[in-house]
Order: C-alpha cells, then structure tokens, then sequence
C-alpha cells in the first residue's frame, strides 16, 4: 500500500514537472575522491514540526537517540505564540514574533488594508522586519541553500539562498533527504555552508491523530528519525563533516470537540472582525462598535482570557507590533476557540497556539557534530538563542538579536 501511494506521487510529480531526486549510488572512484579531500563542516538545521522532546523517550527514534547520545538535546521553550510560522521565524531570526514581524500564522496590517497574511504570503513586506541567517551568510560571502523553511522563498532585496527550493508538501522526505545529500556532493566553490532541512509529516500526524502514543503518529516520527540517520551516514559515506542542529518550533497537545468554545454565544459574528481562531483568538472591532465589542469579549469567560493589545502580560513579549489584533484573546490549554467547528474535527486531535509556557508546548533541540561536546541534557533555554548558535557553526558573523550563545558556550569545542 505504502508503495502504491509514493509511486502515485511520484506520477503526479513527473506529470506536474517537479523535480524528483533519485537515489543515486555512487561510482567507487567517485567515494574514494570524495573521502580524499578535506572538507569544512556543514551547518543543518532540521526542523521537525511538531516535534515534542517526549519523543525522544518512546523508543523509536534511534538515529536521533544516537545524535543526542554523542552531543547535546533538551526541551526548549518557543516564543508566544506557539504557532509555526512565528517560531521559524524566531529561529532563523534570533528575535521574538513582536521584533521580527511574523506574529501569527494569519495576520493583517493597518499599513495594507484589504491583504491578509496567509502561509503561502511571500510579499517582502510581510517578512522584511528581520533578515535570516541565510541572507546574512549571503552577504558575508557564506554560501547557503534551503531544502524548504518558512520565509527562505522570500525574496530580500534581490537576495535569496544560493540554492532554494519553493515549497511543495507532497515532495516526500527521502526527497528533500537526497537533494541536500546532492548538493553536498558540488565542488567546494558552489557546496554550501549553511543547509535548512524542514519536514512537516510529524505536525501533521499531531493534528490528526493527537500526541498520544500511537501507531499513525509514530509511523511519522519512525519515519523522519530514518531519513535523518540516512541523511547522517550518506555525509559519513562522502568524508563530510556536519554540525546538526535540530529543532522543532513547537509542541503538541490534545484536543477535542468536547473542549470547544463557539465564539458565536459570546457576541454575533457580524459585529466584529475575526483575524484569527483557534488555539487562540485575535479580533478587530468593526468601525463605531469598539465598546460594545470590548465588553463581550473583555469580560471573564470559562477557558480563555482575553486582553486589548496593549495589556497583553509582559511574560508573553507579545503586542507591541502593530501586527497583533487589538483585542487577542489566550485558549486555555487543549481547548479551542471557533466560529465554526471543522468538519474534520471529530474525535481526539492535537493543537498548539497556546502558552509557550506549558509542558505540552515545549519544543525539542539537539545538535551533534564535531564543534559540539558530548555534554548531554541541558537546561531549558528560549528558542530565540538558536540563531547565536547556528551563526557560530557557520562562522556568520550574526545581526542583533534578543537571544544568545550562553545556553550552548560550554559544550562549545574551541574554533580549530
């Protein structure tokens, strides 16, 4: 069945004129001068989606148990809100979602009445409050190539990637896998430095299937934990050094329909403007009915709190950019606030959006390679420091940003 379903891909794919790497096994020669030249170590960094650090434990996850056994790996909390698009940005960034612009998955501007930013919204405008790591390393001469991430289609005043790919969630992993074991396979004039690695199929199986240990869910995890050993022993194989540094943007908790709030009984949903919903809840009051709207939505409610911009608590680092709804409202933790229930949403699922704080929301990190020491589980840190580490690996000299290189100095090996 499984092999039915990829080669039906792989039909839809050729028919579509997407490029479908293939497995190529390499002449002897070919290995051997490979294995000959010296080569300077790559920079990965792989996001998991929705990778909790539980998984870690569930005993299917050899390759990255492995990984975390020879380097470093811990929880780490995400910045607010625990959202995808936010998160990546952070990490590629080194700023919170107030700082760097991307403040949800969906948002709007006051500057651009009428747009709605959505997650295939590639306009500069949307994205150029901050400038990635991919662009950094461009101009200081550091090759860079992204094997999918959000914001790396985007273009920065006419600077991209030296090698990207637009995304294409039905481009399966063993796909993305070969085609970052192909560019590395360049001479060194067009080999890049620093690579992205993004893979979705583990969110996905959270939304679907929720957190809980099960066989879809950790069909997922099985099978991107395959793809990254391969990923590891295919470098092996070429005599290529590489620092990983692999992270997830967010947890996953349970959700239910018996844990649903109808935004429909707290006010109509003709009297106000609904941004976003969800895990959590961003409105805009209509012209002349700001008060009424305030005090709908203001007043207590049972598994969810609600807040003008402005007063936002301080610990989230969230509603100084204009970006954030002017009345945003927190779901309690494996509840959801709707206009409208899905259709899909009919049994146990998962959800994230919520507090960064909270145990289910915690996203994973590890890195191994040889500028990383064996030192273990460390404590929790904030995603924002990821940035100071991966430009240190790279050799990038970073731009200003909120986080920093404390969490990771120690297992740092001295720079040969």
């Amino acid at each position: 069945m499984i092999r039915s379903i990829f080669s039906l891909i792989l039909a839809s794919f050729l028919l579509a004129g997407v490029p479908v790497y293939a497995a190529v096994t390499p002449a002897q020669d070919d290995i051997e001068s490979e294995k000959a030249e010296i080569r300077d170590p790559v920079t990965i960094l792989i996001s998991i989606d929705g990778f909790r650090p539980d998984y870690l434990e569930r005993g299917i996850t050899p390759n990255l148990g492995a990984l975390a056994a020879s380097g470093i790996y811990g929880p780490m909390r995400p910045s607010f809100p625990s959202k995808t698009f936010p998160n990546h940005w952070t990490l590629v960034t080194g700023k919170t979602p107030d700082h760097h612009g991307i403040v949800g998955n969906t948002m709007e501007d006051a500057a651009r009445p009428g747009e709605v930013f959505k997650m295939a919204t590639q306009d500069p405008f949307w994205w150029n409050q901050a400038e990635p790591i991919w662009i950094t390393a461009e101009k200081q001469g550091i090759r860079s190539a992204t094997m999918f991430w959000p914001g790396s289609e985007v273009d920065f005043n006419g600077l991209r990637p030296a090698d990207w790919w637009p995304f294409n969630q039905k481009l399966s992993n063993d796909r993305r896998i070969n085609a970052v074991v192909d560019w590395m396979r360049r001479p060194a004039n067009i080999r890049p430095h620093l690579v992205t690695l993004y893979f979705d199929t583990v969110d996905t199986a959270g939304h679907y299937f929720g957190p809980a240990p099960g066989e879809k869910l950790h069909a997922a995890i099985t099978a991107v934990d395959s793809e990254i050993g391969r990923l590891k022993q295919q470098l092996d194989s070429m005599g290529q050094p590489a620092n990983f540094v692999i992270v997830s943007d967010h947890g996953m908790t349970e959700t239910s329909p018996e844990r649903v709030i109808l935004l429909e009984r707290i006010m109509a949903r003709d009297q106000y403007h609904l941004v976003e919903d969800g895990n959590y809840v961003g409105i805009e009051p209509l012209e002349d009915n700001e008060d009424a709207v305030r005090a709908a939505f203001l007043r207590p409610h049972e598994h969810m709190e609600c807040w003008d911009r402005e007063n936002i608590p301080a610990h989230f680092a969230y509603g100084k950019n204009p970006r954030v709804p002017s009345i945003f409202c927190l779901v309690e933790s494996g509840w959801v606030g709707l206009q409208d229930v899905p259709e899909w949403m009919t049994g146990i699922g998962g959800g994230h959006g919520y507090d960064h704080r909270d145990a289910d929301m915690m996203a994973f990190f590890l890195a191994n390679g040889p500028a990383i020491e064996a030192d273990g589980q460390l404590p929790l840190f904030d995603n924002i420091d990821i940035y100071s580490l991966v430009a240190r690996l790279a050799g990038i000299a970073p731009q200003a940003s909120d986080g920093d290189l404390a969490p990771f100095e120690p297992s740092l090996r001295p720079r040969k």
